[in-house]
C-alpha cells in the first residue's frame, strides 16, 4: 500500500499572533527609543545637537566623569532619603495593614477609602501645608523632613497593597501561634511579615521610586543647598549648562542607573505581590 501524503493543516491564529507580536515590538521601540538617544548623546563628546549622530560612533565618558563630579553628593543625598522613605512608609503601613485585614474593623471599609482618597490630593497642596509645619518644627532643609515627606508618598498605595495580600493569610495561621505562646506583635512580625514578603518588597520598592523621583517636595520644602537630592540638582544643573546636552543626559543616565537595577532585581517579587492579594 502507498501512503497517502498528508498536509500540515494551519495553526489556527498564526497570522493573528505574528501581527499582535510586530505590534508589541513597534510599541517597545517607542517606549525605549528615549532611553536610548539619552544614552546616545551622553556618550558622544560633541555638545551640539544637531550634530549628534545615530549612533555613538566615538564614544567617550567625559560626559559621565564630569555628570558624576557635579552630582555625586545629590545621589548620596536621593538614595539616603529614599531609603529611609521605605523604612519609615513600611514601619507605619505593615502594622496598620495588618490591623484592617486580621482585627476585622467595623470601619475597616471606609480607612481604606479614605485612604485611596488621599492618592488624590494635589501634590503642591501637601507640600504647602507640609512647609507650614516644617517651619514650626525646625524641619526644612533637613534629611530628615525630605524622608518624612517622601514616606507619605507611598504610605497609601502601601497600606492597600499590603492589606490586600494580608486579607489571604490564613486566621489560621496567626491563631495557632497565638495557642503556642506568642502575643499578637510577636505573631505579626514572626508570622505575618515572613508570609508578606513579596508584598513588602513591592511596597518598598514603589515608595523608593517615589521618593527617588520627587521634585515637588525637594523644591518646597529646601530654601538652601544643605539638602538637594539628585531631581533638584538636575534641575539646577539644566539651568546652567542648558547648551552642554552631553553632561546633562549623561547626569539624567546616572540618576536613573539606581532605579532600574533595583527594578530588574525585584521584578520577579513585583509580580508576586501585585497578584499575591487578589486570590484568597
Amino acid at each position: 500500500m502507498t501512503a497517502v501524503p498528508t498536509r500540515a493543516l494551519p495553526v489556527p491564529g498564526t497570522p493573528r499572533r505574528a501581527g499582535s507580536t510586530v505590534a508589541a515590538l513597534a510599541v517597545l521601540v517607542v517606549l525605549l527609543f528615549p532611553l536610548y538617544w539619552m544614552l546616545n548623546i551622553a556618550l558622544q563628546p560633541g555638545e551640539s545637537l544637531a550634530a549628534t549622530r545615530w549612533l555613538p560612533t566615538t564614544a567617550g565618558w567625559d560626559n559621565f566623569q564630569r555628570a558624576l563630579s557635579s552630582q555625586g553628593g545629590s545621589l548620596a543625598t536621593s538614595l539616603v532619603v529614599a531609603l529611609g522613605a521605605v523604612v519609615v512608609c513600611l514601619a507605619l503601613a505593615a502594622p496598620a495593614a495588618y490591623a484592617l485585614a486580621q482585627f476585622g474593623l467595623r470601619s475597616g471599609r471606609a480607612i481604606v477609602f479614605a485612604t485611596l482618597i488621599t492618592q488624590m490630593v494635589p501634590g503642591i497642596v501637601i507640600a504647602n501645608a507640609l512647609y507650614s509645619a516644617y517651619v514650626e518644627l525646625g524641619l526644612v532643609n533637613s534629611t530628615l523632613g525630605l524622608i518624612l515627606a517622601d514616606a507619605s508618598l507611598g504610605l497609601p498605595f502601601s497600606i492597600v497593597l499590603l492589606r490586600a495580600f494580608m486579607v489571604s493569610i490564613p486566621r489560621e495561621v496567626v491563631e495557632a501561634a497565638l495557642v503556642d505562646g506568642a502575643n499578637r506583635f510577636t505573631a505579626f512580625v514572626r508570622i505575618v511579615l515572613p508570609m508578606s514578603r513579596n508584598a513588602l518588597i513591592t511596597a518598598g520598592l514603589f515608595t523608593f521610586l517615589f521618593a527617588w523621583s520627587d521634585f515637588m517636595f525637594a523644591l518646597t520644602l529646601n530654601t538652601t543647598d544643605d539638602v538637594k537630592p539628585i531631581t533638584l540638582s538636575m534641575y539646577e544643573y539644566i539651568g546652567a549648562h542648558v547648551s552642554d546636552w552631553g553632561a546633562v543626559m549623561a547626569t539624567a543616565v546616572v540618576s536613573a542607573v539606581p532605579a532600574a537595577i533595583l527594578l530588574v532585581l525585584a521584578q520577579k517579587y513585583v509580580a508576586a505581590g501585585i497578584t499575591g492579594g487578589s486570590v484568597k
